[in-house]
């Protein structure tokens, strides 16, 4: 069996083809399958039409792989679909200077999901509550009937709480059925679980039955995460390790005293995170909406992770709720999907909770670093000058010299790209005009 291998130097110079071959090598995942489920972005129009509704097409997104992930002792080639340039580079990076200290380490939360069940009208909600607590074997029982499915592979019911909300005049009370999913997401599954029990919740508590849904603060289902980064890794042209530390823990104390930078904090968290979730086929939507309920669960809007000092080396943790699948939904029929877990070697959801989380905190590493030094921009802006080149026509070779030029012109516009690309044709030889258009891209 091959042995997997996330350290991969060199990638970002190869083609296409030689990446997909080496990532072959590295996961054991044929380049040929590859290829195949990456074509004309992963999923055919007559598919999609099966997906949602009105629909016209596929609108494809680059789907790329960080590397140098090791989470648990274990190595993971990851998969990102992103549109932001620098974020699968700073991720590799930073996830490059995670190792030297010896990589990620994650512990994952059983997955343990909310469904809600909103009783209103309630009259008395003490007594409404107690006649519940009473019935709560009757309503587990009852809730487990409602997904057979899930029971037989492990799952289902774990427990049931009631919290009381709204006014004495009109007392609300919501009905919280824990559920374990296993491997899935979760939420049809505890939608259905949801509405299976609602009736009778409603009739015990004398009251009329509201919402029935899951809750996407899954907070019984968080992921946490540390590293410890040793301050030579750290190190820069003009700045040597332990002041990059010092300014990374400032940057961490700045987003624990100002929402308006924690906001900013998290997004570069969520860079990593939400590349991971869609190129596996999970709902990013809804983990962004648990994260950003989660950081604000204090009542004020707080950083998931944290960075300090401890001697020579930079630590660094974040915890989440994260609820991700490896079964059902999208990944049944998606083949970028699928493709994305076999390239990791993922079965189960919290494996893929651990690789998700790990590769969040690496792209906060990799922004928190650039901001604490060079400056956001710098690296960035080199990067997306190559998407500027192509926007202004250059293919091929092409695309790295109008890029390298804008940069170093300090003018990254399109303007500037079809000016430099206008420099290139015309001090090439007439029978080399079209050498940028054929040349490996």
């Amino acid at each position: 069996m091959t042995k997997r291998t996330s350290q991969l130097p060199g990638f970002y110079k190869m083609t296409i083809d030689d990446r997909r071959n080496l990532v072959g090598e590295a996961t054991g995942v044929d380049a040929a399958e590859i290829a195949h489920a990456l074509a004309a972005g992963g999923l055919a129009a007559a598919t999609a039409d099966k997906f949602v509704e009105n629909v016209l097409g596929v609108y494809a997104l680059p789907y790329g792989v960080t590397l140098n992930v090791c989470v648990n002792g274990q190595d993971f080639v990851v998969p990102m679909v992103v549109e932001e340039p620098s974020v699968v580079a700073a991720a590799s990076s930073a996830a490059k200077m995670v190792r030297a200290g010896g990589g990620f380490h994650a512990e994952v939360d059983p997955p343990l999901m909310i469904s809600q069940v909103q009783i209103t009208h309630v009259k008395d909600a003490a007594a409404a509550t107690s006649r519940i607590l009473d019935a709560k074997a009757e309503i587990l029982a009852k809730a487990n009937r409602a997904v057979p499915g899930l029971v037989a592979r492990g799952g289902g019911t774990r427990d049931l709480e009631v919290r009381t909300l709204g006014s004495p005049i009109d007392e609300m009370i919501v009905v919280h059925v824990i559920v374990d999913c296993r491997d899935a997401m979760g939420a049809n599954l505890i939608n259905t679980i949801a509405e299976g029990v609602a009736d009778r919740l409603a009739e015990l508590a004398a009251g009329n039955v509201g919402l029935r849904i899951l809750s996407n603060l899954c907070d019984r289902r968080c992921v946490r995460v540390g590293c410890r980064v040793p301050a030579k890794v750290l190190a820069t042209e003009h700045m040597d390790g332990h002041a990059v530390i010092d300014g990374i823990v400032n940057a961490s104390r700045f987003a624990e005293l100002d929402p308006y930078r924690a906001a900013t904090h998290n997004k570069g968290i969520m860079n990593g995170i939400d590349a991971v979730v869609i190129a596996t086929g999970n709902d990013w939507r809804a983990v962004e909406a648990g994260a950003h309920a989660f950081a604000a669960q204090s009542g004020r809007y707080a950083p998931l992770s944290i960075w300090r000092r401890d001697g020579d080396v930079l630590v660094g943790s974040l915890e989440l709720p994260l609820a991700l699948g490896t079964v059902g939904g999208t990944l049944r029929v998606h083949p970028s999907a699928r493709l994305s877990l076999e390239m990791m070697g993922i079965a189960e959801a919290g494996d893929l909770a651990a690789v998700a989380a790990s590769v969040g905190l690496a792209s906060n590493l990799a922004a928190v670093r650039a901001l604490a030094t060079d400056g956001i921009q710098r690296g960035h802006m080199a990067l997306h000058a190559r998407a500027v080149a192509v926007a202004a026509g250059a293919v091929g070779r092409d695309v790295e010299r109008v890029a390298a030029m804008i940069v170093e012109a300090r003018d990254i516009t399109v303007q500037a790209a079809r000016r430099a690309l206008d420099v290139l044709r015309s001090d090439r030889p007439l029978d080399q005009q079209g050498e940028g258009a054929t040349a490996d891209a």
